[in-house]
């Protein structure tokens, strides 16, 4: 099993953009609010959480793969 290490300010970015994601699209999926209000913040959080969904990927798995190349090159 292998395991990725990541900072504490990765961590809460990982987990704030997909806790942002997620309210987006229960924004616009509720009738909490105005039709208007609702529609806006929904899409504005979702496009941010849709926007960072790669950065955030790569976080959390990029480190993994560079540790592998490191491993594998000759001479170290």
């Amino acid at each position: 099993m292998q395991t990725n290490v990541l900072t504490l300010p990765q961590f809460l970015f990982i987990v704030g953009t997909r806790g942002m994601l997620g309210a987006g699209i229960g924004l616009l999926l509720s009738d909490k609010f105005s039709s208007s209000a609702r529609r806006t913040v929904g899409i504005a959080l979702a496009a941010v959480g849709a926007a960072t969904t790669i950065p955030a990927a790569r976080l959390a798995f990029g480190h993994r793969r560079r540790a592998i190349a490191e491993l594998d090159a000759p001479g170290t």
